[in-house]
C-alpha cells in the first residue's frame, strides 16, 4: 500500500473524457496514441508508478484545460500486444487537487500536485451506515432495464458498499461532468446520494421530481 510519504509532487496525468478512477478501485486500459505509450514507459521506471486519471475541461476559447481534482492510480498490470500497444490496469490511490501544470520535454502532460485534502483516500475501505441494498439493487434494476446494461447481479448482491457504489461510478454511462461530481464527493455515502440522484435523472428524463436517498 502507497504511504503519504511516497506520493510525489509532480505526477503524469492521462486527460480521458468520460474516464472515472477512485481510490481502491481499478481501471483497465488500452493505450495506443505515441504520447501515451512514452508515459506508460516512463511510469514504470518510477518507484511509485503513479498515474492521474483527470478529465478535460471545456472552455469558452477552446484551450486544452484540466478538472482541478482528479484521482491517480498506481500501475499494477501490463501487458504489450504483438502491434506495440499495450494494456494496462490502473489501481486507484488517491485523489488530488492541481497546483498548476508543469512545462517540460515529455510529449505527455504533467502537473504539480496537491495530495493533502484527501489523506483519507489512503486509508481502508469506507464504509456506508446509510446504505440501504434492497432498494438500491431495485431502482438499480430499473436503470440497467431503461439503458439496455447487463449485470452480474448475484456479485452486486454480495458486493461490499463501497466496491459496489465505486464500481457502479466507473461504469455506468454518465456525462464527463457527472463523473467529475461523483469523484469530488467527499464521503462515500455522499458519492452514493449523488449516484442515486443520476440514476433517478435519468429514470425520469430530467423531470423534477423527489429522489430516493
Amino acid at each position: 500500500m502507497i504511504k503519504p510519504a511516497d506520493l510525489p509532487d509532480t505526477i503524469p496525468v492521462f486527460p480521458l473524457p468520460g474516464a472515472l478512477m477512485l481510490p481502491r478501485a481499478r481501471l483497465p486500459l488500452h493505450i495506443f496514441e505515441p504520447r501515451y505509450l512514452a508515459m506508460i514507459e516512463d511510469c514504470l521506471k518510477t518507484p511509485h508508478r503513479l498515474i492521474g486519471m483527470i478529465q478535460p475541461r471545456a472552455t469558452p476559447g477552446g484551450e486544452p484545460r484540466l478538472q482541478a481534482i482528479g484521482c491517480a492510480g498506481r500501475l499494477t498490470g501490463f501487458s504489450e500486444t504483438e502491434d506495440g500497444r499495450y494494456m494496462v490496469t490502473l489501481s486507484g490511490a488517491s485523489r488530488f487537487r492541481v497546483k498548476e501544470e508543469v512545462q517540460g520535454f515529455t510529449p505527455y502532460r504533467r502537473c504539480l500536485v496537491d495530495w493533502a485534502p484527501f489523506g483519507r483516500d489512503l486509508g481502508p475501505a469506507e464504509d456506508d451506515p446509510g446504505f440501504r441494498r434492497a432498494a438500491f439493487l431495485h431502482l438499480l434494476g430499473r436503470y440497467f432495464t431503461h439503458m439496455n446494461l447487463a449485470s452480474d447481479w448475484e456479485g452486486l448482491k454480495d458486493a461490499e458498499p463501497e466496491l459496489l457504489i465505486n464500481a457502479l461510478s466507473m461504469l455506468c454511462p454518465f456525462s464527463p461532468e457527472d463523473k467529475q461530481a461523483l469523484l469530488e464527493a467527499p464521503t462515500l455515502d455522499t458519492r452514493r446520494e449523488t449516484l442515486v440522484t443520476l440514476i433517478e435523472f435519468a429514470l425520469r428524463g430530467g423531470a423534477d421530481e423527489e429522489v430516493m436517498q
